[in-house]
């Protein structure tokens, strides 16, 4: 079964109210989340974020001569630190850096990269090199070697469709996009076959970590409020509902969301300046949340988008590009600047080189947060240094 049916079948199984893998039990029977038990939550931006416009060399004149019409002013620019500054938009990042809550990873990408949407996503998503082609996720890679048997809730997706990140031999992730309407369902009778095509059997498989899955949400909302009020957005309610399940002690590893809107060809000012508030507004909200409830420290927050855009405007906007900043909140990180700033002046055909590998920030995660080594799913790649 290719990528593209397994999303389509799985997100339709349920009418689109959920979409599909599976949790975690197989992490440990403790039923709360205690200091050293982790999480980690991402929120990928589709679309391809201009990083040089989020993360901004603003003492750079090469900067504003290649962007005459989309540039972001010396005098509008926040949090300046060593010539760069965030996006007046990102006031509340701002805040966190200087709470010493968030490091940027500067100028991350990959070799060889891809410019197309699909094909640099599932690069990000399985942690492949750019002429390798896996069927399964780095996450879920990592989940089938932790769960010791299918686990319906290892990890959540808040989301319209399943993401290949989470995707695994075994479905140990799921995919809700409300909770509220997640119900629970009479198990479907293991030892009856749906057919003998082992694919509809695996969806039958999938079916029944519905039921259990819906059933460890339900009782860890039970055990959880929402304490402070969200932003009406759909990325603030998706992390409302994280928030939700982590203080409720559902135990997931992993937290997945996403927010679309960022392939920003043209209208860029406007539409980026909209984007960046909506995820600057509910970040903060989710990080709030968490830090009321001394949980902060347990839970790593990352940002990051398929590819950055092209140096130079388009008139209106920008295209595709190549490398652009990571942003990691929360779990203890050193709260730094990593990596130099971006080199305007060496280009790889008009866009920037990457310095940092995003398999090396995977690395790190899996070491320092999970106590894993991300040699055994095939992310060979150091380790990033200072993140934590």
């Amino acid at each position: 079964m290719n990528r593209r049916n397994f999303l389509t079948l799985t997100g339709t199984f349920t009418g689109g109210t959920l979409l599909l893998p599976d949790f975690l039990h197989a992490f440990g029977s403790q039923k709360s989340l205690v200091i050293g038990e982790q999480c980690l939550v991402f929120i990928q931006l589709n679309g391809g974020n201009d990083g040089l416009n989020t993360f901004i060399p603003y003492e750079d004149a090469l900067y504003y001569d290649s962007r005459p019409k989309i540039a972001i002013s010396k005098e509008d620019v926040i949090s300046k630190n060593k010539g760069m500054a965030l996006h007046p938009a990102l006031k509340s990042f701002a805040t966190m850096q200087q709470n010493g809550d968030l490091t940027i990873i500067q100028n991350v990408g990959y070799p060889e990269p891809n410019r197309s949407h699909f094909r640099s996503q599932e690069i990000w998503q399985t942690a492949s090199n750019s002429n390798q082609y896996l069927n399964e996720g780095w996450l879920g890679r990592y989940l089938d070697l932790q769960c010791k048997e299918h686990q319906p809730t290892a990890s959540v997706n808040f989301d319209s469709i399943d993401t290949l990140s989470l995707k695994g031999k075994e479905p140990n992730a799921i995919t809700i996009k409300d909770p509220n309407r997640f119900k629970t369902r009479n198990e479907i009778d293991d030892t009856v076959k749906l057919s003998d095509n082992p694919q509809l059997d695996f969806v039958r498989k999938i079916a029944n970590s519905v039921s259990e899955g819906s059933d460890e949400i339900q009782k860890a909302l039970a055990k959880s409020n929402a304490e402070l009020t969200y932003p009406k957005t759909g990325l603030a309610k998706n992390l409302g509902w994280i928030a939700r399940l982590i203080k409720g002690n559902l135990n997931s590893k992993v937290y997945y969301t996403s927010l679309g809107g960022f392939d920003t060809h043209d209208n860029q000012l406007a539409i980026h300046q909209r984007n960046l508030t909506e995820l600057n507004d509910a970040l903060f909200a989710f990080y709030t949340d968490l830090k009321k409830a001394q949980l902060l420290q347990n839970v790593t927050i990352v940002v990051f988008s398929e590819f950055g855009r092209r140096v130079k405007d388009n008139g209106n906007g920008t295209d595709h590009g190549t490398a652009a900043p990571m942003f990691v909140i929360g779990g203890n990180n050193k709260g730094k600047i990593i990596g130099n700033n971006p080199n305007l002046y060496d280009l790889d055909k008009g866009d920037l080189k990457h310095e940092v590998d995003f398999r090396s920030v995977y690395a790190s995660l899996l070491q320092n947060k999970m106590n894993f080594d991300s040699s055994k799913i095939g992310i060979n790649n150091n380790p990033l240094n200072g993140l934590f």
